[in-house]
């Protein structure tokens, strides 16, 4: 019957691509609804216990999180560490967009469970793999051929990006800079596609409010502050290259690490996380270090904060997302990007002020240029960071600075360390991706050996 209704695999391709869309609009709902209902049962709930027993279950909660996704990630789904892009991107590249059902639903589990207790990471990335999963399972079921799979898991990472960030535009713009690479027109206008369903879908349950809601249109303001977002663009790069240096470092000592078991790595991450989230409290009274942080950034973002919470902020998650993620946990690394940017952006923005005597409002645009400066320096998706700026806050007043901070960053970061950061971690593992053309399964095995990595 589904052949005889779309008897063409192209016309077979569009259904799935809508249908994609949809259910992977309704998985990043679920993935975020279950994030917040699982920190407001966890984290949130140690937070808030009395003093001092709030220190206790503060440190011990992202730790237990992290013991219960170690156990599972090293007996069942060990497919389902990390962020999710590098995998993803892997899968594209060399299996024709196969990611298996099994590791998208662990994705899921785990990923509520170690952000939800405590974790410095964020929910987008992993959105991309499960969402990714999602359209490669309906690829399959379908009999599509290997070309069309392939086409329908970039159209899966687009709708997890769209729903993940409330970002349709920018999600396609990232699905083309870090999967496709290239402008493919059928697979572009189903990214396009997917990416609005999963918006529209995204939107219709969680509102249509952007993911910042501030409470002024930022613009640009004195021509001299162009000078400090150049300079906020250097300190950017110079910050993500650090915190990219710093993460396959330490990740690379946890896999020399013997006197803990593999099993038990994210839990001593989850334990210094902790322990920088009781820092956070006792020294600058703000939260922040554990999750995504999006509720202390928009603090940032409206200018609310004094430049010791900036910096202070700015260095605690620094710490613990590199912590979180390097000791094997489950999340991504958008929204601590994110928030060390915007917290840089901010301690410009005094900079700024002191030196100019500019408003004092500039800061939060500061903030807001910075989020997509340190974005561009650790991720390299330079349009996408100036894009999913704009949607995410609504403000489209800043383009000149933030194309100015943006390029910078992206330009230096890339002039001093070559190899992006999704790249790296795949080599880190043993895995290389092909430059130019993605390859098919047949061939991967002949010219690049090696296991999908864990």
């Amino acid at each position: 019957m589904w052949t005889r209704v779309v008897p063409t695999e192209r016309q077979r391709l569009l259904a799935l691509t809508i249908l994609s869309g949809a259910l992977c609009g309704l998985a990043a709902v679920s993935f975020h609804l279950g994030i917040g209902k699982a920190e407001s049962i966890l984290i949130n709930r140690a937070l808030s216990a009395p003093h001092p027993y709030w220190i206790y279950w503060t440190i011990l909660t992202p730790a237990l999180g992290g013991l219960i996704c170690g156990v599972a990630l090293h007996y069942w789904v060990p497919g389902a560490v990390g962020s999710g892009i590098p995998q993803v991107k892997y899968a594209y590249a060399l299996h024709a967009g196969h990611v298996p059902l099994r590791d998208a639903i662990g994705k899921f589990v785990l990923g509520v469970v170690q952000v939800g207790s405590g974790a410095s990471l964020g929910r987008e990335g992993p959105t991309v793999q499960i969402c990714a999963g999602i359209s490669s399972l309906l690829a399959r079921a379908a009999s599509l051929s290997k070309q069309s799979q392939r086409r329908l898991a970039a159209v899966g990472v687009a709708a997890g990006i769209a729903a993940a960030f409330n970002a349709p535009v920018a999600a396609v713009t990232f699905t083309l800079e870090e999967v496709i690479g290239d402008l493919d027109q059928t697979m572009l206008s189903g990214v396009i596609v997917a990416a609005a369903v999963a918006a529209v879908v995204e939107r219709t349950i969680l509102g249509q409010h952007p993911v910042f809601d501030l409470p002024r249109v930022y613009t640009m303001g004195p021509a001299l502050s162009l000078m400090s977002y150049a300079v906020l663009g250097l300190l950017a790069a110079l910050v993500s290259v650090a915190f990219t240096d710093s993460l396959l470092s330490l990740r690379a000592g946890f896999k020399r690490l013997t006197l803990v078991p593999r099993w038990g790595h994210p839990a001593l991450g989850g334990f210094l996380t902790g322990i920088l989230a009781v820092i956070a409290v006792l020294w600058l009274k703000q939260r922040g270090v554990t999750g995504g942080g999006y509720n202390t950034l928009n603090l940032a973002l409206t200018a609310s904060l004094p430049i010791k919470i900036l910096l202070g902020l700015c260095l605690l998650k620094f710490a613990a997302t590199i912590c979180s993620y390097s000791s094997g946990g489950v999340g991504g690394i958008f929204a601590p990007a994110l928030f060390i940017g915007g917290m840089l952006g901010g301690a410009v923005g005094f900079a700024d002020v002191a030196l100019f005597l500019h408003p004092p409002e500039t800061i939060g645009a500061f903030a807001l240029v910075g989020m997509g400066a340190v974005f561009a320096g650790i991720i390299r998706a330079p349009m996408t960071s100036v894009l999913i700026i704009f949607e995410m806050t609504g403000s489209y007043g800043l383009i000149l600075p933030l194309m100015i901070a943006n390029m910078t960053a992206y330009a230096l970061a890339r002039h001093w360390r070559h190899t992006a950061i999704y790249e790296a971690l795949l080599l880190q593992d043993g895995a290389a991706l092909p430059h130019g053309k993605p390859i098919t399964s047949e061939e991967s095995a002949a010219e690049l050996p090696g296991e999908v990595p864990p």
